[in-house]
């Protein structure tokens, strides 16, 4: 009896193998599950992350001048630690692309990652032509890995399955920038052409029917999860300060404001909270937004900025991972979602990780009752914004009488671990997508 032929998939990411990106470890975490269920992957991104070194990967440059220039700032940041020796090669780089970049503008005014679909297509076709592929997979992110899997659809009668993360579309917005329309026409094409569409809402995706009745059933609902971070959980040890942990990026649309301020109200009637709370808020530089609030505020003494974790080459850890050690420490974890339309039809992956750590989540969640019922289905508070009837100190007091409540059992009895495994898993996640991508593949008899 013959064996059957390994399934073989061209995977277009954009985004891939960068420590901290979430477009990244959305596919990334995925692979090791794929290989296991027999298939053969073969990866097309862009050059700001790290290669490959398990399976077969080609990174490409864009082919516009602005995607250079924004490829270039990654490579040579990582090449040369020297600041000076980076902006005198970023200066030349810029001058040399200076005619194309202005003419790009004028023709093409979106994201500079655009280009990139010519690359992953003209790499793709060729090596289809080598050997041929059983699914294309597009996912980001960057919307250009889409373009680039329609086109090779198109080429070579590939089913085509485009895993889109966050909505092209904003709820409540008719599209009127180049960039908003260029967005509206992808996610058409995703609707008419794939042979399956995902999206990581149950909104998002009932949104996207609404637009292009045609999707039906090809459209699914995924929700990416992750696997369990450690093989042994690290212990949670609880310290004199009560310590509420923020990681993840800020904006001005998802800042610290409710929370600042729901310390400033507690500190009226509860000046020994405040004084047992930290505040450590791990990620990227301060939104303006909270960074004023902060600096004004009668509370800043108790906010502690940890800015950025990079990879640590003494101990090889990722910032990723170091990251997930941090989460173990706090006491309670704070998830702030955010306040703008897209919200109802987005998910942060910092989610996933979140319930991985069996520690309390404190959470604002806007407009969004999948997240909320997921984050309360799990024994967490969810703090729900934007609703009808709330004014904007709603969620201030809320998240003040959450944290009066948590920081009372920290004091006694204590905020053990929940001893709840999360059950949204990458394992999981990937065995719907072999559902789905099984019945696609055409193989001979």
């Amino acid at each position: 009896m013959t064996e059957p032929t390994r399934q073989r998939w061209l995977i277009l990411a954009h985004a891939f193998n960068m420590d901290g990106r979430a477009a990244s470890q959305t596919i990334t975490d995925k692979l090791p599950h794929l290989r296991r269920a027999g298939i053969e992957v073969v990866v097309l991104s862009g050059v700001s992350g790290t290669r490959d070194r398990v399976v077969e990967h080609h990174q490409l440059w864009p082919a516009g001048p602005a995607g250079l220039r924004f490829e270039l700032r990654h490579v040579l940041r990582r090449r040369f630690e020297n600041r000076v020796v980076y902006r005198i090669l970023m200066t030349l780089a810029s001058l040399v692309l200076l005619p194309g970049l202005i003419l790009e503008k004028l023709l093409r005014p979106v994201e500079s990652s655009w280009s990139w679909w010519l690359s992953a297509y003209v790499k793709g076709r060729a090596l289809a032509r080598q050997q041929p592929f059983d699914l294309i997979y597009s996912t980001g992110g960057a919307f250009a890995a889409h373009l680039a899997g329609r086109a090779l659809k198109k080429a070579t009668g590939t089913p085509w399955l485009a895993e889109v993360h966050d909505p092209l579309i904003t709820p409540g917005n008719t599209p009127h920038t180049a960039q908003q329309k260029m967005q509206a026409r992808v996610e058409g094409l995703i609707c008419r052409e794939a042979d399956v569409a995902i999206w990581f809402t149950e909104q998002a995706l009932a949104s996207a029917r609404a637009r292009h009745p045609g999707l039906g059933e090809r459209g699914k609902m995924l929700l990416p999860g992750i696997d369990p971070p450690f093989e042994t959980l690290p212990p949670y040890q609880p310290g004199s300060k009560f310590i509420v942990g923020h990681f993840g990026s800020l904006s001005a649309t998802r800042n610290l404001v409710p929370f600042i301020e729901a310390l400033e109200a507690l500190q009226l009637r509860r000046p020994d909270l405040v004084a047992a709370t930290e505040l450590h808020v791990t990620g990227g530089p301060l939104d303006a937004v909270s960074a004023a609030k902060i600096e004004q505020s009668p509370v800043r003494t108790c906010v502690r900025h940890l800015g950025r974790i990079e990879a640590d080459p003494a101990t090889g850890q990722s910032g990723r991972e170091q990251i997930l050690q941090r989460m173990r420490g706090v006491d309670v974890l704070l998830l702030l979602h955010g306040e703008e339309p897209i919200c109802e039809e987005y998910i942060p992956s910092k989610l996933y990780e979140y319930l991985w750590m069996q520690r309390p989540i404190l959470a604002t969640v806007h407009r969004n009752p999948q997240m909320a019922a997921m984050l309360r289905g799990e024994g967490h508070v969810a703090v729900q914004t934007g609703g009808s009837g709330q004014d904007a100190g709603t969620a201030s007091r809320e998240l003040a009488l959450a944290l009066e409540q948590m920081y009372e059992r920290w004091r006694s009895p204590g905020l053990p671990d929940s001893g709840h495994s999360s059950p949204y898993t990458t394992q999981a996640a990937v065995g719907c997508l072999l559902d789905w991508a099984t019945p696609l593949v055409r193989r001979p008899a």
